[in-house]
């Protein structure tokens, strides 16, 4: 018969012993303990880690160890996700075994990957704000293609623009009773003058 509670002490010692600075004993009925999981350096020594709290069932290693994540450093929620699948799948795999070293190093190796995932993704992000950087820059010096179009509008509105500023320079100079209006100055302000005229004619 097996001697479940032997199989869970020799296990405890030696998790004891292989973390020791990340091992904590929370309960010992039932057996509740957790181990902190820390992930390599990434390149800029970002790492990501876990907390992860196990309890032995009475007859663990012939029953799954009741596990969950307590807490979590730079992991999104969908990390957290792909953790606890791992934590279930590796579960099933060595039922029957004492699982605990298993189970905490494939969730290490997962970590490792995370950590090179978000190196990956920092790196795309970099890329693509490079690249927008460049569109931003070249439309800058680029501007905006001249067309026939285009540039008749712009020459309307600048004469337009060029006419109003000589509108209020001579409303100005009148009021200052410098000058009255000469008829050729009463004519470019006023382009319809020389058609008055020519109706005066008709009449």
């Amino acid at each position: 018969m097996t001697d479940y509670s032997e199989e869970q002490r020799n296990e405890l010692e030696a998790l004891e012993s292989i973390y020791p600075d990340s091992f904590t004993v929370l309960s010992e009925k039932p057996t509740t303990f957790t181990i902190t999981v820390t992930s390599e350096a990434g390149k800029n020594d970002e790492t990501v880690q876990t907390t992860l709290k196990f309890t032995y069932r009475e007859k663990y290693p012939d029953e799954t160890p009741l596990y969950e994540v307590v807490s979590q450093e730079n992991l999104d929620d969908n990390d957290v996700t792909d953790i606890i699948k791992l934590l279930e799948q590796q579960t099933k795999e060595n039922l029957g075994m004492v699982m605990i070293f298993t189970l905490v190093s494939a969730v290490q190796e997962k970590l490792n990957e995370i950590v090179d995932q978000i190196k990956t993704r920092r790196e795309e992000e970099k890329k693509q704000k490079e690249r927008e950087a460049e569109e931003e820059e070249k439309q800058r010096f680029h501007g905006t293609p001249v067309t026939i179009e285009n540039f008749l509008n712009w020459k309307a509105k600048f004469e337009a623009e060029l006419l109003e500023v000589k509108r209020k320079k001579m409303k100005e100079e009148e009021q200052a009773g410098k000058n009255k209006l000469s008829g050729k100055q009463l004519f470019e302000m006023d382009h319809n003058l020389d058609t008055s005229d020519i109706q005066f004619l008709e009449e």
